[in-house]
């Protein structure tokens, strides 16, 4: 049985073409040269490349003084790896405030193209039926209201394996059906199996029905965009026939919890900063993101059918982020992806807790990490190169700071090379080193100079915001607004420990073939995890603060390394206090407000409720009527 559920259109099979990552596809559409991309790419890595190769010699130099050890040597190689990276956020964030400065305004085509079918689509996979079904009936009831250039068809295509939620979502389609207009098509269909998970969820679609639709929009089971979002991402894939798939920037809603208001506030204040600078170094080279995109059907189905990959035991793996590789291969076939960040109206969700994100990091991180095999695909355009290694990076930067915490430790420990050489480290003091006159101010410069980069995109953020008198109010005001900025930065400083061991955890089961299950996110907030179960997640931390702490007791280690040991030894307690919530804090600054949770976006009022409504309904004692027979 291949579908367990199917309540469909008449089929229009759309052949999905083979693809081998070892053959350079022939391309089928020819883009327009951008002039001005290399000159943003000069822009945004030119001075983080410059600044690191300074920042490497420097500290080369500073180390000659006394002889380089190989120690030595791997701190300069760590430096380099982890500055450039921080570097690239920087240059990238001040591009995006100058592209803000002087293109204030929100920019809008002026031309329209065809009329497009397009098919919303919505992978999900043992969902709460009420959030999913309760989002669907707000954003069909927006499309519904609005402008009827395109014709829209809702699709909710399921992987469900648990039969009790299965079974609430087909009550949930009949009744999403009866609320929602019939203006717009809604069909369901749920698979006997989820083979191939998203990826074969979604060329199940396109090969049986993909052929009725120039654009498909894919959403994840948190989407939420309004009806002008969708109506101007289609606008925009007719406008430009050579454009691939467009991207649009979500912004995060619905968190009520200590650990989900910050993830939320960064990325209202200084989130809209790094998407606006990446939308400029990338040109038509962007990137995909999984959801709240839109994509041209016949394109996808031609270029970006995923091949396996071979593992050393010769079976075949599944791509598991396989987003960044879609894009990559769209644009070897020659069409064009980009980023919208100013499209507004495009949001997700995140988790709520410390423990939420860290299992949700495990499963991408795997996926990212498979990016490395694919970084000399052939064909593959040099940004879509760098957008892998982008994704590979985003969990090895914490190995890397952790081997450069240990190793500038380790320094310290070793024996002065000569008794006629400087010695600037004491085995009890080794993290503190003894500089004298100059070399000592060299030290501080180097210290300061780094963590200012970490910093600077935040602070760039925030004063951005804060400058303007109509931003700052939507914060709740300046004062509010910058002590909810420093409480934030605050947080995210004592996290950040925690967060750097987690990953460095998720990259070592990666490495072992583990820590990529697929399953259902957790994003309400509930009652977080019992004290032993989070004490067990977060033994690791624990035991390592425990040593650091210790050791800074007995002079081993210098006190300075309390800011980071004190974190791990209390990961447990601070993962607990992740999950309070401070929504309904008196403290407005406490709550880390943002405009999104001060003012809520329409339709995100409309989903809340649609949520209840349907839930409501899921529960009445109704006589139910089975799908399968209407």
């Amino acid at each position: 049985m291949r579908y367990a559920a199917e309540i469909m259109p008449a089929r229009a099979p759309l052949p999905m073409d083979a693809q081998a990552f070892n053959k350079r596809p022939k391309q089928r559409v020819r883009t327009r040269a951008e002039r001005s991309a290399l000159l943003w790419r000069l822009v945004a890595f030119g001075p983080a490349i410059a600044f690191t190769i300074f920042l490497s010699f420097a500290i080369t130099n500073w180390f000659a003084l006394g002889g380089v050890s190989w120690l030595e040597r791997a701190v300069v190689v760590l430096v380099g790896l982890t500055f450039i990276w921080i570097s690239i956020s920087v240059t990238t964030v001040l591009m995006g405030l100058v592209q803000r400065i002087f293109r204030p305004c929100r920019l809008t085509r002026t031309t329209v193209g065809d009329p497009q079918t397009v098919a919303l689509l919505v992978p999900i996979y043992n969902e709460d039926p009420a959030s999913v079904f309760g989002n669907a009936s707000a954003m069909l009831h927006e499309l519904a209201q609005g402008p009827q250039h395109d014709t829209f068809t809702f699709f909710v295509l399921s992987d469900t394996t648990d039969p009790e939620i299965a079974e609430l979502e087909e009550r949930a389609f009949s009744e999403l059906r009866d609320m929602a207009s019939p203006r717009i098509d809604i069909y369901y269909r749920r698979r006997a199996q989820n083979t191939d998970k998203k990826v074969g969820n979604l060329t199940d679609w396109i090969e049986n029905w993909g052929g009725d639709y120039d654009a498909m929009l894919v959403l994840d089971a948190d989407s939420l965009m309004s009806g002008a979002a969708i109506r101007r991402l289609a606008g925009e894939l007719s406008a430009e026939p050579d454009v691939g798939l467009i991207q649009s920037v979500p912004v995060l809603v619905g968190a009520h919890s200590l650990f989900g208001r910050m993830q939320e506030f960064s990325n209202a204040v200084y989130g809209w900063l790094l998407s606006e600078g990446m939308a400029l170094w990338a040109q038509g080279e962007g990137n995909y993101w999984g959801h709240n995109a839109i994509i041209r059907t016949q394109a996808f189905a031609q270029s970006a059918r995923l091949p396996y990959l071979r593992s050393l035991r010769g079976k075949n793996k599944l791509i598991l982020s396989h987003d960044f590789v879609e894009a990559g291969m769209l644009r070897r076939a020659g069409w064009r992806v980009r980023f919208l960040p100013r499209v507004g109206g495009s949001f997700e969700q995140t988790p709520q807790t410390l423990i939420d994100y860290a299992l949700r990091d495990r499963r991408w991180c795997r996926g990212n990490l498979q990016h490395l095999r694919l970084l000399f695909v052939r064909g593959f355009h040099p940004m879509s190169r760098y957008h892998l290694l982008q994704g590979a990076l985003a969990f090895l930067m914490s190995p890397f700071w952790f081997a450069l915490m240990l190793t500038w430790a380790a320094l310290g420990m070793m024996p002065s090379p000569s008794p006629e050489t400087p010695q600037f480290f004491e085995p009890s003091d080794p993290l503190y080193p003894i500089w004298s006159g100059l070399n000592q101010d060299q030290g501080w410069i180097f210290l300061a100079l780094i963590y200012t980069m970490l910093l600077l995109p935040k602070c760039i953020g925030a004063i951005a915001l804060g400058m303007r008198r109509d931003v700052a109010q939507t914060y709740g005001g300046s004062v509010p607004f910058f002590a909810a900025t420093v409480f934030e930065i605050f947080c995210a400083i004592v996290y950040a420990p925690i967060m750097m061991v987690q990953q460095t955890i998720a990259v070592v089961l990666a490495l072992l073939g583990r820590g990529g299950a697929w399953g259902a996110q957790e994003r309400g907030v509930g009652d977080g995890y019992s004290f032993a179960t989070v004490l067990r997640f977060h033994l690791v931390e624990t035991l390592l603060g425990l040593v650091l702490v210790a050791a800074a007791i007995n002079g081993t280690v210098p006190l300075m390394v309390l800011p980071v040991a004190l974190p791990l030894l209390f990961a447990a307690p601070l993962s607990q206090l992740s999950a309070v919530n401070i929504s309904k804090l008196k403290m407005g600054w406490m709550r880390l407000d943002s405009p999104q949770s001060l003012r809520q976006p329409r339709i995100v009022t409309r989903a809340l409720a649609d949520q209840a409504q349907m839930q409501s309904r899921l529960d009445a004692p109704v006589h139910i009527k089975a799908i399968a027979a209407e």
